[in-house]
């Protein structure tokens, strides 16, 4: 039997970046708990295959192509959503690109893709939401950010720097849109994901946190079903680390 706090049946759940990654074992665990998923990414055939295994799970799913760092694209996919269920209840600013290089290499044109998919994408979706929300029954954010956000990390300082304006715009958002909207951020470490494929060892080898490896791509489930559920009434304008201690 589904734990109540857990039971997500009737809730609508919208998840960027959700065909691959951490983003995919958010919107599969959103839909094993009954909730019905709307998964956007760039690439729509990507977004249809998870749509595909969604409905299998007996819910509904919507495949939406969209390119987050696009303010009008953002804003189309808040409409299409509201359009197509009539609510959303939990959204997941999931989708963001971390490219590693040295600073003095990074062209204008590169910094504002990453300002853009990590920062202006997600304010412009979330502060959409959030309207509608507070004007409805109420929801709640989740914005994914990283442990780069609190940490030196050099060669990917425009991936950190825009990690931590989400961070700020969590906490900022959270008051402006209470009390009927929760939103937090969940800021990730190192986890096993097409990222770190670019690491000489993939990702497989021992890092130096105190966990002392990367995590798998399923272990962020817990950290966000907590997030987006009832069991987390009380917590908003907070940052859930989920990065095996690292520091």
């Amino acid at each position: 039997m589904m734990d109540p706090l857990f039971d997500f049946s009737g809730k609508v759940a919208l998840v960027t970046g959700g065909s691959r990654g951490l983003g995919y074992q958010m919107v599969k665990a959103f839909a094993e708990r009954g909730a019905d998923v709307i998964i956007a990414s760039r690439k729509l055939e990507n977004c249809e295959a998870v749509a595909e295994e969604c409905r299998a799970l007996g819910v509904r799913a919507m495949p939406v192509a969209a390119h987050v760092g696009r303010w009008d694209e953002c804003s189309d996919l808040v409409y299409r959503a509201w359009d197509a269920f009539g609510r959303v209840d939990i959204l997941v600013n999931n989708a963001g690109m971390s490219p590693a290089m040295p600073s003095h290499e990074v062209t204008e044109k590169l910094f504002d893709s990453v300002v853009n998919l990590n920062f202006k994408g997600p304010f412009r979706i979330a502060s959409l939401m959030a309207q509608r929300m507070a004007e409805g029954e109420g929801g709640c954010i989740i914005n994914v950010s990283s442990s780069g956000s609190m940490m030196p990390l050099p060669k990917t300082v425009p991936y950190g720097s825009s990690k931590a304006a989400l961070n700020a715009m969590s906490r900022s958002l959270a008051w402006e849109y209470a009390p009927k909207v929760r939103v937090n951020t969940l800021s990730p470490g190192a986890f096993r994901t097409d990222i770190v494929e670019a690491w000489p060892d993939k990702g497989q080898g021992p890092i130096a946190i105190p966990r002392g490896h990367a995590a798998n791509p399923e272990e962020i489930v817990t950290a966000a079903l907590f997030l987006a559920s009832p069991a987390s009434v009380n917590v908003t304008g907070s940052t859930v680390r989920c990065d095996g201690g690292q520091h």
